[in-house]
């Protein structure tokens, strides 16, 4: 009976809900909402849906492993951290072998200088505070709170409810931050090849073909998550690069498009003579999808078509963007390039980033007329 109250109290069941249709809807309600570490901005962000079916052993157990290796990544940070800061501690890690704290060396070079018989005391005491409960794990069947040992900190711990909460929640965003910071710190050690080592010295990094290229600015710097630059081809470089800067000027059109249409204006007189329909009879949106005649659609592509394969023609001897027959402001045949080359580099620089916050911006708005059915009040929140 605890454990059927315990879950009802953290999920809501499935309701039924009227669809105004004379039928009904099931909607699913997550069950953690309200737990620990759901904080600003993201609130409960579970994008994998890990705790859609509202499970609440899985969900307690998943919490205690987070919680776990949180402090014990809040742990490796600070021992990564500190010996380049305070250096080693005094005397021998091992006295048989020889070898003193002093002659370790910080991160992932550490591995090596361990002794074998070290790293067995080390899983061997790790294996016994897994095995026996040592720490409060999953020892009691989750009858205490996930992470609760028994152990209370001195100057941390507290029995005021308000205080314990802030604490705890700050201990969950301390120790998935440290997560990030370990897991990083293990890369730069192992691409510079030292901890705290100089980005220079990773000399195969696929950074070194395009970090001055345009569009490289902070905070992000040469952005590739993906790594499709890493191969440092130049010239599959240049072609995604023409590819974006096209799609930026298309989506920051689109999304002035998007954005008055939304508010009503409209173009005077007719969009089809023939068919009578007006520039006032189209919806914005993609409701307008529905209202503009076929064969409009038809001028649309076709004109489309023209610009891409006869006016618009990228030259390779001018860069990514540059049009000889675009002119300023794709006004054909009109004045030269911008003498002032450190000016036309902010621009250009401006352009890319104006065109990739455009392309997020109008997928985001399509999404959201998608969704909420509308362009008007509803979907802009007034």
């Amino acid at each position: 009976v605890a454990s059927a109250n315990r879950r009802r109290g953290a999920q809501l069941n499935r309701t039924i809900k009227d669809d105004g249709l004379g039928g009904t809807s099931m909607i699913s309600m997550c069950a953690f909402e309200s737990e620990l570490g759901v904080q600003a901005p993201v609130g409960f962000w579970d994008p994998l849906g890990l705790s859609a079916d509202g499970d609440v052993a899985t969900f307690k157990r998943r919490r205690a492993t987070e919680i776990k290796h949180g402090r014990i990544c809040m742990l490796a940070t600070m021992g990564y951290i500190t010996p380049e800061i305070t250096g080693k501690f005094p005397g021998y890690l091992s006295p048989s072998m020889d070898l003193k704290f002093q002659d370790v060396p910080n991160g992932l070079a550490a591995i090596s200088k361990v002794p074998g018989p070290g790293w067995l005391q080390i899983i061997a005491y790790a294996l016994y505070c897994e095995a026996t409960g040592g720490f409060g794990y999953n020892s009691d069947n989750q009858a205490s709170a996930p992470g609760d040992c028994g152990w209370k900190p001195p100057l941390l711990a507290t029995d005021d409810p308000e205080l314990k909460t802030k604490r705890l929640s700050a201990e969950l965003a301390n120790g998935r931050l440290a997560m990030m910071a370990i897991i990083g710190m293990f890369f730069q050690d192992g691409l510079t090849g030292s901890a705290w080592g100089d980005w220079a010295n990773y000399t195969d990094s696929p950074l070194r073909a395009f970090e001055n290229e345009l569009g490289v600015q902070a905070p992000v710097g040469y952005w590739d998550p993906l790594g499709l630059g890493k191969d440092g081809d130049a010239e599959v470089f240049r072609r995604r690069r023409e590819s974006e800067i096209k799609h930026g000027r298309i989506s920051m059109i689109a999304t002035i498009g998007f954005m008055v249409t939304s508010v009503g204006y409209r173009f005077p007189g007719m969009l089809s003579p023939y068919s009578k329909v007006s520039f006032e009879d189209c919806r914005a949106g993609l409701q307008a999808l529905g209202d503009v005649p076929a064969l409009g659609w038809v001028q649309i592509f076709i004109f489309c078509g023209l610009i891409e394969g006869g006016f618009l023609v990228q030259d390779p001897a001018r860069g990514p963007g540059d049009f000889e027959n675009g002119g300023i402001l794709g006004v054909p045949n009109a004045s030269g390039p911008m003498s002032d080359a450190e000016g036309r580099k902010r621009k250009l620089n401006a352009e890319l980033a104006n065109g990739r916050l455009a392309m997020v911006a109008i997928m985001g708005m399509l999404f959201q007329n998608g969704w909420i059915g509308t362009v008007y009040d509803e979907m802009w929140g007034f």
